[in-house]
């Protein structure tokens, strides 16, 4: 059995990254290191204010400590991991571009009065989800080892399960159609004979290969 340092360390790059700034950023909340308020995803306060660190920030609080921050936890940790080492193998300049593409979908939608939240987190966590759906519809899983059902129909159960839980639905909404809309054009609009015109740019290959982190080949998505 690995110890907790060998199975951090065992972690692929961006996944890794992710949640340990989320883990990090709600860690700083509870020592009183900042107002959330001033990591909000504010438009006023961007564009008449010039802090458009907000617009980066916002994706890293999932919330205080509690269940729901740990179950998100677990989605990066199991659901991302899995996609950054199955279908993003050697692939980790278009992981990246992957998260960059849903953070900047979620931001046009929040650009939208009813559909802004201060917080796109988990949004984008959600999105990670269906995309693991798309890319593992057979794959088996287990909802709290009540219900079993194939890994295409998982996000539909996690958006039962917050109808059920009376928690917020427009979060997962979000994230579900900013993962349809990468799915879409980098893998069922190219399947059905449409040009693959959707690369990841030259500029997240260079971030990837200075950051000195995974690998920045590229393939074209398939199911």
């Amino acid at each position: 059995m690995s110890t907790p340092g060998e199975y951090y360390r065992s972690l692929p790059p961006v996944s890794k990254t992710y949640g340990v700034a989320c883990l990090m950023t709600t860690a700083a909340f509870y020592l009183g290191l900042y107002d959330p308020s001033s990591i909000a995803l504010y438009y006023d306060d961007v564009i008449k204010r010039f802090q458009v660190w907000r617009l980066i920030t916002n994706f890293f609080f999932l919330g205080p400590f509690s269940f729901p921050f740990a179950f998100r936890l677990i989605i990066i940790a199991r659901y991302g991991v899995q996609l950054e080492r199955g279908p993003f193998d050697k692939r980790t300049a278009d992981f990246v571009w992957m998260f960059f593409f849903g953070a900047l979908s979620l931001l046009v939608m929040a650009a939208v009065p009813f559909l802004w939240s201060r917080f796109m987190g988990v949004s984008l966590v959600f999105m990670i989800i269906y995309i693991w759906g798309r890319e593992f519809p057979n794959a088996q899983v287990s909802i709290y080892g009540l219900v079993s059902l194939k890994g295409f129909y998982l996000p539909w159960a996690m958006l039962a399960l917050d109808l059920i839980f009376g928690n917020p639905l427009m979060p997962d909404i979000l994230g579900m159609v900013a993962g349809h809309l990468y799915y879409f054009l980098t893998v069922l609009h190219p399947l059905s004979g449409g040009k693959f015109i959707f690369k990841t740019p030259i500029w997240v290959h260079k971030l990837v290969a200075f950051w000195g982190e995974g690998a920045t080949s590229e393939r074209p998505s398939a199911a």
